[in-house]
């Protein structure tokens, strides 16, 4: 039982972690959004 809750656990802190890391408005996820629009901009500025 102890070793059950102490999984559980375990998995709960790692969803949480990942959600902190790659969500929110400075998580990974926006930064490589943000990072995209970047290079996409300057590709649209090359000048053929």
């Amino acid at each position: 039982m102890r070793s059950l809750l102490m999984t559980l656990l375990l998995i709960v802190v790692a969803i949480l972690i990942y959600d902190h890391v790659a969500g929110g408005d400075k998580g990974m996820n926006r930064q490589l959004e943000l990072s995209g629009r970047h290079m996409s901009g300057g590709i649209r500025r090359m000048s053929p």
